[in-house]
């Protein structure tokens, strides 16, 4: 028995999904704070457990205990104290997926400081935009000289920025060297009550939205967020005490919630962990193969290079369950990667606002290109414009309820964890998507007659052709299937006759050229293996779709040009 899992969750095993999603519980203490009640509970219980085992480029290996992370997080909580950071203030951590991530994460956490996360890709005007707009008073980030001038010039545009650090072995001396600092700081910290400590509702962490249009919005959880993703690790997932789940994230993504932290630490895995600036298809085998994950996720684009690699030559026996998320997997990705590998991707959905929301959960019978059915932590739906549930095969938004098993109660206080509170310093388009009671995702699908969700695309993204319907998804899946596409991205294009059209951009595989009789060919086969009316009269050959810090591809950007 899971000692700290089975605290917060009365029941753990269950016989189906049906069990699953009817007699899933979590129970939610009010002043639960997950470096105390996680992290540091398992230093104390078993002080030597691994905690994170990272990798990076130059195949160095390094390890962490936990018991090694509280006694850093303990001095980091005295460093930070003495910079005058204290419980309410904001401090963005550029770090990557240097251990000083999960160091500080848990830090922020003991003295009650809000964290956001950030990815090391921001330029100079990212970074000014979101230290005004979130009133940042410390930013640590990693040593990288660009990152550091791009942090310097973003300074003199920040009043609110008081404390500048880094953490690396180039250190300018207008930062402070956060490691040596860590290093010199008093191991003795005590958890702060009253007042001074954390209570669940309370700010935790903000995750700047890397949606495809318009400016980043801030998105706020409070504490409940790490119970919240108790089924994104254990159910979806699948991850096993005492060994490692690797998720492919940068630390600055909402991905690196679901799946290096929070989940995984409570049920007691070690997060993998692959420090890369650049992704290639070798680099990823390499770290896989050296971390030797027990259960693995990746974003639908890791599998779309992968399935064009020669894998016979790579064992992944020890490999046990394989998950994606981020964007759809086209049933053809997926069929790929079973006949490669043997690995059977299960996919999850959720956004930066939830914690997983449908999965292919471990009972459920696959169907590829589907998301799987509801987590029993929401009362999902699909909702029409009326605000009324869509029968089987009608699209509509997917949408969060309060109907279902989804509230838990404790000491009068109705929390559903996972779930973030809104959209930080903005009522206005917290009460555009999230009103009585009901949270409109934006993401658009259908349930069959089994209850499964089949994803179509964004609002915004789907395709109004000559009084048709057109998912973007269906028609990149459709694509997909075809030899020479390495990765695809199908948008409107404005049409006299018929309103829009179907555009496809298109990244072609090593050993394709781009041709006339090439688009000719890529037309007839989706119309061959979808409904015709679906075939992209449009093709652009480009060498590189655009996509957001977060990997998700740029559709807006694509419209915009055309």
């Amino acid at each position: 028995m899971n000692e700290i899992l089975s605290r917060f969750c009365p029941c753990i095993d269950f016989e189906s999904y049906e069990d699953f999603f009817n007699n899933y519980k979590c129970n939610v203490p009010p002043n639960f704070n997950f470096a105390y009640d996680v992290t540091d509970e398992w230093a104390r219980i078993s002080p030597q457990k691994t905690a994170l085992v990272r990798t990076d480029d130059s195949g160095v290996m390094q390890k962490l205990s936990f018991g090694e992370i509280k006694l850093l997080s303990d001095k980091a909580a005295n460093v930070l104290l003495g910079l005058g950071i204290k419980k309410g203030d904001v401090v963005m951590l550029i770090l990557k997926q240097r251990p000083d991530i999960w160091i500080l994460m848990t830090a922020l956490e003991k003295i009650g400081a809000v964290c956001i996360p950030a990815t090391y890709q921001l330029t100079q005007k990212d970074i000014i935009y979101r230290c005004n707009i979130a009133e940042v008073k410390m930013l640590v980030s990693t040593d990288d000289a660009d990152l550091l001038e791009n942090i310097r010039g973003a300074a003199k545009h920040c009043s609110g920025l008081v404390v500048r650090a880094a953490a690396g072995n180039n250190i300018p001396s207008d930062y402070i060297d956060i490691r040596k600092a860590i290093d010199n700081a008093a191991a003795s910290f005590t958890r702060p009550t009253g007042d001074g400590g954390t209570k669940i509702n309370e700010p935790m962490l903000i995750y700047f939205s890397s949606g495809t249009t318009g400016m980043p919005k801030m998105v706020l959880h409070n504490h409940t967020l790490a119970l919240g993703h108790i089924v994104t690790a254990k159910y979806w997932q699948c991850v096993q005490d005492n060994k490692i789940h690797m998720t492919q994230t940068d630390s600055g993504w909402a991905k690196f919630a679901w799946g290096k932290i929070y989940g995984q630490w409570i049920c007691g895995a070690a997060v993998g962990a692959y420090d890369t600036d650049k992704f290639s298809p070798a680099g990823i085998l390499g770290a896989l193969d050296r971390i030797r994950p027990a259960t693995f996720c990746a974003p639908a684009t890791v599998f779309r290079y992968l399935i064009k690699e020669d894998l016979s030559k790579y064992d992944f026996s020890f490999i046990e369950h394989t998950t994606v998320a981020g964007e759809p997997l086209s049933p053809e990705v997926y069929h790929r990667i079973k006949e490669m590998t043997g690995m059977e991707i299960r996919e999850g959905f959720g956004q930066s606002e939830t914690s997983v929301m449908a999965a292919a959960f471990k009972w459920l019978p696959v169907k590829p290109g589907s998301m799987g059915k509801p987590a029993p932590l929401f009362g999902l739906d699909i909702l029409d414009e009326s605000g009324r549930p869509c029968d089987s095969g009608i699209v509509g938004n997917i949408s969060i309820t309060a109907a279902g098993n989804n509230i838990y109660s404790q000491e009068g206080a109705s929390v559903m964890p996972g779930l973030f509170t809104g959209y930080w310093k903005d009522e206005e388009i917290t009460n555009r998507s999230w009103h009585n009671g009901v949270y409109r995702t934006g993401d658009m699908a259908w349930k069959d007659d089994d209850g499964y969700f089949w994803f179509i695309g964004r609002n915004d993204d789907v395709i109004k052709c000559s009084g048709y319907r057109i998912g973007p998804f269906e028609v990149e899946s459709a694509l997909m299937e075809h030899p020479s596409v390495l990765e695809c991205a199908v948008t409107a294009a404005p049409d006299p006759m018929r309103g829009q059209v179907v555009k496809a951009t298109i990244v072609l595989a090593r050993g394709y050229t781009p041709s006339e009789e090439l688009k000719k060919e890529l037309q007839n086969h989706v119309k061959k293996v979808t409904a015709p009316y679906k075939y992209p009269r449009i093709i652009d050959f480009v060498n590189e779709l655009p996509k957001t810090i977060s990997g998700k591809i740029q559709r807006n950007v694509i419209r915009d040009r055309t």
